[in-house]
This record gives C-alpha cells, structure tokens and sequence, in this order.
C-alpha cells in the first residue's frame, strides 16, 4: 500500500484483536476515517463485514478497492488491464506538467506513463469497483517511484534512487468476499457516515493534528479526481486544499467535533485510535467515551511505543534543503481506547 503519514501498519494486529475480542468474528465493522484501509483490508481478510468511509476522494477510493472489491469479481479482468495498461508508451499531460515540471515529484518519464495511464482508465468507463482498482494500481506505482519522503507537502531536493526506476502497475491485493458478508465503501463527513451505518464495532481514527491528509496527499487526491486543478505553491498543492479542512484539524474544535461524532454513533463498541501528539488528550478521550450510552461505558486504554515517520526522523528542513530546526523526539505512542457498553 502507499507512504503514509498515521499508518496502522505496525498497530493492525492490535486493532483487528481487540475488535474480534469485543465482537467476534464474523461481525459488522464500521472505519469512519479509513485513509489507506490497512485496518478494513485486515477485518476483511478475517472475515468481518466492513463498512469503509473517508472524506477525501483518494481514501474512498483505496476502500472501494480493498474494501468493498471483491477478487472474485474483479480479478481476472484488472489482470487483463494491468498487462495492457503497462504496455501503454507514455504521453505527456497534466502530471507531467503539475508534477514533473513546475514541481518534481516524479521523473518526467514516469509522470508522461502516468498521465497516459490515467486517461486511458477514464475511457474505459469501466465500473466503480474495478475503476477503483485499476486507480489504486496506479498510485501504488506511482508512490513506487516519487521521490518523497512519504508527505506530499515537499519533494526531495535530490532524486530518490526509486524515483529512476521505471513505473510498473502490478494487480492490487484484492481480497475475496468476506465470511460476513460484502463490504462497502462511502466518501462522506464521518458524522454523515456514522448516522447511515449500523454495526457491531465503530472504529475510529481521526486526524490529530492541524496537518490535513488532503494536503500531504493532493497529489492522489487529483490523481483520482482527475479533474486537473490549479494549483498554488513549490509543491503544487490542488487550490481546494485551503478550503477542506477537517474540524479534527483544528485544535478549538477537535473536542466538539469526536463529541459531535460520539453521540451519531449507534453500535455498542466503539474503538479510537489517536497519537499522544494530538490536540485530545489521554484524560479528555477517556472522558467523553466513558460518558457514551449516558455513562453505562467500560472503557480500556491500550499504549504503544513507536518511532515517529520518516520526515518527523530526518528534521526541518527549508525549502532549500538547508536544516533549519532539530528533532525534538524520535518516538510516540498510540493509543487504542476500547468502549463498550455495559450489558451489550
């Protein structure tokens, strides 16, 4: 799966544990901030029904594909694509300009097999869920060989080694359907989300700080919507990017917002997922979920120790690539706080 800031990569075991442990297997799943689906791809694979939502295009669009596909459906034809589409040679357009030109994200040639890519999938019309996987093909490839550290806010002064290698589309790992049943996927506000979707285990895993996943990941984001917006800055960031800001990006309305959210979630086991670097603290999160389901809430708080992402490793650096500030630490933790009301 692609570079990504908040990835549940080394938490997924713990996560899946503790919601098949509250639930069981075979339950109904519910991820309202899905982001590269690591988690729902997990719960799927251990036969739960998912229901994957996310606000931004690119994320919806990685749950369509891990989430809501379905290998028996989808397979055989995205193997087909994958081996035309690869053979494409490559033409020169909106990547190549946005990302290879004005800014450098990707080497020209792999941006001209992108852009080609791309607009070869747009005319095939095809249906959404292999659309979707044909798509997340290609951002796997593409994230395969930027030239980043994982964020999208900045490019490398210098080429990343990968970014030389060629752009080379491979079948995503679609899963088969679920023991529980087929999953879905939405791209909506997680409140809206969470007042149409009944399930067994809401799980949770909001933004935690002012920086917006729509930000670090326009690039994505346009390359699904591909409606070529213009862009601002050396990074070339789509202009939207200023106006679609979650309430969980900001550290006055943090609170309300998870209240907001807490009290348009119906299921009886509610499971969060948040950073010790975030505007909530430990003492505020286990606050508002014991007071779920008027205070009848048994809540657990699980701690993990980790290493911060690459770039939070390496330091500030201006846009120059001159080091401008110091590392302040090196690790986090993440907590998972387990709610479950009391009876149920």
């Amino acid at each position: 799966m692609i570079k990504y800031i908040g990835s549940k990569r080394t938490l997924v075991p713990v996560i899946r544990d503790v919601i098949l442990q509250a639930a069981g297997e075979g339950c109904t799943v519910a991820d309202l901030f899905s982001g590269t689906s690591r988690v729902g791809h997990a719960l799927k694979a251990a036969g739960c029904r998912v229901f994957a939502n996310d606000h931004n295009a690119y994320a919806a669009t990685l749950a369509r594909c891990y989430v809501q596909a379905d290998a028996e459906d989808v397979h055989a034809a995205a193997e087909q694509l994958v081996a035309e589409f690869n053979r494409l040679p490559g033409k020169a357009g909106y990547v190549t300009e946005t990302f290879c030109i004005q800014s450098r994200f990707f080497q020209p040639k792999n941006g001209e097999r992108i852009d080609a890519i791309r607009e070869a999938i747009a005319a095939k019309s095809l249906s959404p869920e292999l659309e979707s996987v044909m798509l997340v093909s290609l951002m796997e490839a593409a994230d395969r060989v930027d030239s980043t550290t994982g964020l999208q806010m900045a490019y490398l002064k210098t080429w990343a080694p990968r970014a030389a290698n060629d752009l080379q589309l491979r079948v995503p790992n679609v899963l088969p359907r679920a023991t529980a049943g087929k999953g879905a996927a939405s791209c909506s506000e997680a409140v809206e989300a969470a007042k149409k979707t009944q399930a067994d285990v809401t799980y949770l895993d909001p933004p935690y700080n002012q920086h917006s996943y729509l930000g670090n990941y326009h690039v994505w984001e346009s390359l699904v919507r591909w409606d070529k917006p213009e862009v601002y800055g050396v990074a070339c960031k789509r202009v939207d990017v200023r106006q679609r800001r979650s309430m969980f990006n900001s550290r006055p309305r943090c609170a309300a917002a998870m209240q907001e959210l807490l009290a348009a979630i119906t299921s009886p086991v509610v499971v969060v997922s948040f950073n010790n670097e975030g505007y909530l603290s430990r003492v505020q999160m286990e606050e508002m979920l014991a007071a779920l389901w008027d205070g009848c809430s048994d809540v657990t708080t699980i701690e993990n120790d980790f290493k911060r992402y690459v770039g939070a490793q390496i330091g500030i650096h201006s846009l120059t690539g001159e080091k401008v500030g110091q590392v302040s630490h090196l690790r986090n933790k993440e907590f998972v706080y387990v709610a479950t009301r009391q009876g149920s």
